[in-house]
């Protein structure tokens, strides 16, 4: 990508978006468009027809999605599943419409079947049935990878779609019930701490393996694909992750290590667990010269001093 270029980044407030436009900025990029929601609702078909008619992007990140924990995707699957589709056929469909050079598309390691083999291998894509808590999120994430590889084969387009694991890192969402985990507990600690509550309750057993990067190695990836990497190179897709793993009891203690919180620890055993092992096998992305860099331990520190300076609480 030339660095004048101009550069669609579709979703620029989120976790994932802002850190990848971050990325950008930092490595010179100079033309980057973005829109806030308000500016630009994604949803909407004629409108994204017209800011592709007027702003005619070269490339384009796609990073915009409706996202949440288990709560919000088991209550919402009908909103997780028709948000998400009715903005990636918008995006990608105007991409190709308006000639956009290359797409990159941002998907979830909750496109996996619940039971796949570990660590995930690309090909266990479709294997077998999904996590059922979010199964409509997952199925929205499928048919937006299997929608740039289509067009790929069809069309001769050089669209990506890469599959993150569970991310972390600057402009969290830190919501009480509909956040991630990661961000949840560091919120939860945070004000057990402040009120001098003598424990703090994490949902489910502990025991689940999760793998968790911070989104600001993600970007890294992703800039390092754009400007390296073709279609042709990646496949269908390619995971980015850690190749590591941590339960969930662990991180809670990590968590509370970092923050300093000092009560009891409870584990809420009639709240679901969801998938108990989610860990991507990454030989492909580290044999085409990207490793992500970032311990979880100083991920954590970077997140909780962003949410301490700027009380980054949306609730």
């Amino acid at each position: 990508m030339e660095k004048n270029a101009k550069i669609f980044v579709a979703g620029h407030r989120g976790l994932v978006g802002s850190a990848i436009k971050k990325e950008l900025e930092d490595q010179g990029y100079n033309n980057l468009l973005i829109r806030s929601h308000e500016e630009l609702n994604l949803t909407d078909t004629l409108s994204v027809n017209e800011f592709f008619n007027k702003e005619k992007p070269e490339y384009v990140i796609l990073s915009a999605a409706k996202v949440g924990g288990i709560y919000g995707n088991n209550t919402y699957p009908v909103e997780f599943f028709t948000e998400n589709m009715k903005i990636q056929l918008n995006v990608i469909e105007n991409s190709y419409k308006h000639n956009v050079k290359k797409l990159l598309f941002l998907g979830s390691s909750c496109i996996y079947p619940k039971n796949a083999p570990q660590p995930m291998k690309e090909e266990y894509l479709l294997s077998s049935e999904l996590e059922k808590t979010n199964e409509m999120y997952a199925l929205a994430k499928i048919s937006g990878l299997k929608l740039c590889a289509s067009y790929n084969r069809e069309y001769g387009t050089n669209y990506i779609s890469v599959m993150p694991c569970n991310l972390y890192g600057l402009n969290d969402n830190y919501d009480k019930t509909n956040a991630h985990v990661l961000p949840m507990l560091v919120r939860r600690f945070h004000e057990a701490k402040i009120a001098g509550l003598p424990e703090v309750t994490v949902w489910g057993t502990g025991t689940p393996l999760r793998e968790f990067m911070y989104a600001g190695d993600l970007a890294q990836a992703v800039v390092y694909l754009m400007e390296n990497k073709s279609a042709e190179e990646i496949g269908e897709f390619i995971n980015i992750g850690t190749g590591k793993e941590i339960s969930i009891l662990e991180l809670a203690q990590l968590i509370k290590k970092v923050i300093g919180y000092k009560g009891k620890l409870i584990f809420d055993k009639t709240k679901p667990d969801g998938t108990m092992r989610k860990l991507m096998d990454v030989s492909k992305i580290n044999n085409l010269g990207w490793k992500a860099e970032t311990e979880i331990e100083e991920g954590i520190k970077l997140v909780y001093n962003d949410f301490l300076t700027n009380n980054n609480i949306r609730i």
